[in-house]
């Protein structure tokens, strides 16, 4: 039996059992709250693992771990720490977040300053659910290939064709259920692998070496401000709004049972992201040591070896065709977790905030829980074609942050902290943040050569992030002066997000 027929084997078995719980949470959903955000039920550990499911994707996995074996800790300001800071911020807003009878962001921002940014707002929230989309595909893409020296078209199929079977069985239910397997699965394959590469890099017992192989290191590698604090600031202001701001975090918190549930579950979400990620710079010290010619190369030229390079091991280590194909399983969870996530959230703007509000008003439940199935299948359609143009894994990652950063983060924060943010003023902030960061994003990759600095990086630092600094500014500007000079909101119109009365 050949390698692949294992693995095919063996993930038809997990997919088998993905689509099981959403046949099971099928038959229990009544209504299309049931479908969106899981009947508003959720406890705390569902909530933590899925909240930490949803952020671990497995490019970002590879790419996380090619970046600390470049750049040590520094390289946790571009994903890790903005990930853990971000779930910490929304557990502080939990309060506010579930006094609000919303489903989707979109549907709050209509809430607040009326219909004008419901309809663009989904529209840039699917847009940057895709490209989040996208990630989860090309770092599949690069397992499949590496292990099986299969097209990338393969990895579509698969991760596509299984979320969208599971999702539009289950909904958001079969969503969080699937969370916690996949990232227990997830958390088991990266404690192995750092067994197990602690163990190659030292070729002994990986319990006895590992205190020698971490005192070895260079001790500027654990320094966090390696990059210098001007970056750290840079990475932290263009990242973590973005994060913040981010649409599915925020469906969590409206799923949960209670106020406490939804804050305590993103604080469990944080230190299961942090165990993950620690255990990928466990991996990244230990692969630098058995592959030093990577670490040699620097940043940005090593990342093109760095990012498959746990992968490279694996397919290097001797595995039996029964491990491997475990491996790429585990692999595959981590891909499925994020998609699934994503295209939900990415589906349930399309569906709510456009089908039912703009073209079916008075289409029933059913009406909108079959568009949903089948932007699902749009939103996995739409990532797979962005995935042959964007080649860099976490640059999809970044590229849909920074958009959410600078187009809806100061009139959605604006509008639940800020009474006299207005509707002219957030459309405002809307257009031009959206217009600069999108113009700053194509220019910046159109002008920068491959395996190449940013172009706009080059012109100063405070454009790092394709001048996600600059887009946001923009929006803030334009944000608070049209709030400022537009007449002041009624105070009715508050009342559900100030408590006026």
């Amino acid at each position: 039996m050949s390698d692949y027929t294992i693995f095919i084997g063996l993930l038809a078995l997990y997919i088998g059992s993905l689509i099981g719980i959403g046949l099971y949470y099928n038959k229990k959903q009544k209504s299309s709250i049931d479908f969106f955000l899981a009947g508003r039920e959720l406890g705390a550990l569902s909530i933590g693992f899925s909240a930490a499911a949803s952020w671990l994707t497995a490019g970002a996995l590879l790419a996380v771990t090619g970046f600390f074996m470049l750049l040590g800790m520094g390289s946790i300001w571009g994903f890790v720490a903005p990930n853990i800071i971000a779930l910490l911020v929304i557990a502080l807003f939990v309060k506010k977040l579930k006094q609000l009878p919303a489903v989707t962001q979109p549907e709050l921002l209509e809430m607040r300053y009326g219909g004008s940014l419901r309809g663009p707002v989904a529209v840039i929230i699917t847009i940057v659910m895709i490209l989040f989309t996208v990630a989860d595909i090309k770092g599949f893409s690069m397992v499949l290939e590496i292990f099986y020296g299969l097209d990338p078209l393969y990895s579509v199929l698969i991760v596509g064709a299984a979320v969208a079977l599971y999702v539009n069985l289950g909904g958001f239910s079969a969503v969080v259920f699937t969370d916690r397997i996949q990232f227990l699965m997830l958390f088991l394959f990266v404690m192995v692998m750092a067994v197990m590469t602690t163990g190659a890099a030292s070729n002994g017992d990986a319990t006895l070496t590992f205190s020698k192989m971490m005192s070895d290191v260079p001790g500027s590698w654990y320094n966090p401000f390696s990059i210098g604090l001007p970056m750290v600031l840079i990475f932290t202001l263009s990242i973590v709004p973005g994060w913040i701001s981010e649409q599915d975090p925020w469906q969590k918190v409206w799923a949960a049972k209670d106020e406490a549930a939804a804050r305590n579950g993103m604080i469990i979400g944080a230190v299961l992201v942090t165990l993950v990620f620690g255990g990928c710079a466990v991996i990244a010290v230990a692969l630098n040591n058995i592959y030093p010619d990577i670490a040699a190369a620097g940043f940005p030229m090593g990342m093109a070896k760095a990012e498959p390079a746990l992968l490279v091991f694996i397919k290097s280590s001797g595995f039996s065709k029964f491990g491997l194909a475990l491996c790429a399983v585990g692999l595959a969870t981590a891909a499925m977790s994020c998609a699934d996530t994503f295209a939900t959230s990415g589906a349930s703007c399309i569906s709510r905030d456009l089908f039912q509000r703009y073209i079916r008003p008075d289409g029933d439940e059913k009406d909108v829980m079959w568009i949903n199935r089948l932007s699902v299948l749009f939103i996995i359609g739409a990532a797979t074609a962005c995935s042959y143009f964007i080649k860099n894994i976490i640059e999809a990652i970044h590229i849909a942050t920074f958009i959410a950063s600078a187009s809806y983060f100061f009139p959605l924060m604006g509008g639940l902290f800020w009474k006299r943010a207005t509707r002219e003023g957030a459309v405002a902030g809307l257009i031009t943040g959206a217009t600069v960061q999108i113009a700053l994003v194509i220019m910046d990759l159109v002008k920068t050569p491959p395996m190449a600095p940013a172009w706009l990086e080059t012109i100063s630092p405070i454009l790092s992030g394709h001048g996600v600094i600059v887009g946001m500014l923009a929006s803030a500007i334009a944000f608070v002066s049209f709030s400022l000079v537009t007449e002041e909101v009624e105070e009715e119109q508050l009342e559900l997000f100030f408590k006026t009365r």
